[in-house]
């Protein structure tokens, strides 16, 4: 089913075989994001945890750039601001976004068709599986502007490339080319630009017929267990098996491996 376009066309929308595809479209500003689609996205997240028939989702963009970053055009002056202002803005803005995607109850796959910039590397980075196109770049840009990394940069890079290398990337600004970003695991995979929306169809919609309860509380056992003790992280993982087991895709999981069969998971 294809959902009927927003009057937003620069955040575009369309769900497939209960996959949801979001995609940034202002290929002209090389998708740098602005408040009312940063929104949008989050919405749109929220929706695909709310919606039993969305069962993954993709995050892409149209254009040359996956997303330069924050659209800094129109904010406010130095002078106009008071204490409070910028740490606000960041709260319900940048860290808003990410968290979003880390709490998206769906697994949230990038499909990174060009360069991802500061915000915009992390939105990528957030997600739980990321592919790229041999063209894209991600640019830890902040220090090029004289700015400390936002939207959760400084946790996200160290957790997928150790300190050191986090420190490298955010220190200097370098572009990381994609194929750089999958020998250093910060990316999952890299395929020709041609082959990239094909590519993310293909394991968007795989992920979309598995058990999509039990991958919802895979991905918060993995997201946890970089801020857990051991006793913290194993009695999670006890309280989710203990749910799962609830489930109709538990139950089918292991009746299909009892009478030797594939399973047919429902998503519930």
């Amino acid at each position: 089913m294809t959902e009927a376009p927003t009057q937003d066309t620069t955040i575009l929308h369309r769900t497939e075989n209960n996959v949801s595809w979001i995609t940034l479209n202002r290929p002209d500003a090389m998708n740098a994001l602005t408040w009312d689609q940063r929104d949008r996205v989050i919405a749109l997240l929220a929706d695909a945890s709310a919606d039993p028939a969305i069962r993954a989702v993709v995050v892409t963009a149209t254009g040359k750039g996956f997303c330069a970053g924050a659209d800094l055009r129109g904010g406010a002056a130095a002078t106009d601001r008071v204490a409070g202002d910028v740490a606000r803005m960041i709260r319900l803005g940048a860290q808003r976004l990410i968290t979003a995607v880390l709490d998206c109850e769906k697994p949230v796959l990038a499909a990174v068709n060009g360069t991802a910039a500061g915000i915009g590397a992390h939105l990528a980075l957030a997600c739980d599986l990321v592919i790229a196109a041999d063209t894209a770049r991600f640019i830890e840009v902040f220090v090029r502007r004289g700015l400390v990394p936002d939207g959760g940069g400084a946790y996200l890079l160290p957790r997928l490339v150790g300190p050191q290398k986090a420190k490298e990337l955010m220190f200097f600004g370098d572009a990381l080319p994609a194929a750089d970003a999958e020998r250093l695991g910060l990316i999952n995979k890299v395929v020709a630009a041609q082959e990239l929306e094909a590519t993310a169809r293909e394991w968007a919609e795989r992920l979309a017929q598995g058990p999509t309860r039990a991958i919802a509380m895979t991905k918060q056992l993995v997201n946890a267990s970089l801020d857990s003790d051991r006793a913290t992280a194993l009695a999670a993982e006890a309280t989710a098996q203990e749910i799962n087991m609830t489930t109709a895709d538990a139950n089918e999981g292991v009746a299909s491996f009892v009478e030797r069969r594939t399973p047919k998971y429902l998503g519930r």
